[in-house]
């Protein structure tokens, strides 16, 4: 029988309808199910080891090849979180956490190591290692959030920092074969701001078994829409579905605030992309 932690969790996550299909949960996925975004934190300070044990819970992800081609740069001054709110959006959220943290697609490391071994690095030039930097650097941020959340921390992930991501990289001093993949801002949550779990799709939205179908794609999609309305609503937003969102969202390569010339600032920065 479910209980009804479990139940309440899984509720949050996926609508108040919907049936639960598991008894129990174990205490990492029930840390998992109760992630929310946080974006206004307290004035409280970190533990003196909390960059440390983050760092260390995100190298102990998996890594494609062990290669390893990701790195943090670690931001606590408060006038370059200033300047990269600015960059990002204006994002108060960045300027108010104590710990930013800049996950960055290192190939430039590989590349230094190959040149002082007098070997070729002609695999750096190719769009899939490219792909497996941000996928890596993704797996290991998540590691870190799972440490950062399960000791009481809150986190938004920031991809804003891409929006001017050649004077991001010229703030944080960034080499050529160097960029920025995503920020984290890192912080305790203000205990006065109410944050809900967002919900997400019904898994017969993205749980494909055997072979991709869509035979239930759009009835998930509507009843998740209801779902994401009333989570709007809970949270003081405008009562608007995740569909009208989503559509304007990719409508125009404007809605990507500077994004939409990535291709241009990779290749300045060195990456090839064959």
């Amino acid at each position: 029988m479910t209980s009804p932690d479990v139940a309440h969790a899984w509720h949050l996550r996926y609508g108040s309808e919907t049936s639960v299909p598991v008894e129990t949960l174990d205490p990492v996925t029930r840390g998992l199910l109760a992630h929310r975004s946080v974006r206004s934190f307290s004035d409280r300070s970190l533990p003196v080891d909390t960059i440390e044990t983050a760092i260390a819970a995100a190298q102990s992800a998996s890594s494609s090849s062990n290669l390893q081609i990701w790195s943090v740069i670690a931001v606590e001054d408060s006038a370059r979180k200033e300047r990269l709110s600015r960059l990002a959006g204006d994002q108060a959220h960045i300027r108010q956490a104590p710990l930013l943290l800049v996950w960055v697609v290192d190939l430039g490391r590989l590349r230094r190591i190959a040149e002082r071994e007098g070997a070729p690095s002609e695999g750096l030039d190719y769009l899939d290692t490219l792909l497996v930097g941000i996928s890596d650097a993704g797996i290991a941020a998540q590691n870190a959030v799972v440490s950062l959340e399960a000791s009481g921390l809150g986190i938004v992930y920031l991809g804003a920092l891409r929006n001017n991501t050649p004077e991001v990289a010229k703030e944080l001093g960034l080499p050529p074969l160097v960029t920025v993949a995503f920020g984290l801002a890192v912080g305790y949550p203000d205990p006065v701001v109410t944050t809900h779990v967002k919900p997400r799709f019904p898994q017969s939205v993205v749980l494909h078994r055997e072979r991709y179908t869509t035979t239930d794609e759009e009835a998930g999609v509507r009843r998740y829409d209801e779902v994401y309305a009333d989570f709007q609503k809970r949270q003081g937003l405008p009562e608007r579905s995740w569909t009208s969102t989503v559509v304007q969202r990719i409508g125009k390569p404007s809605a990507l605030h500077g994004r939409e010339h990535q291709r241009t600032v990779l290749e300045e920065s060195g990456f090839k992309l064959k």
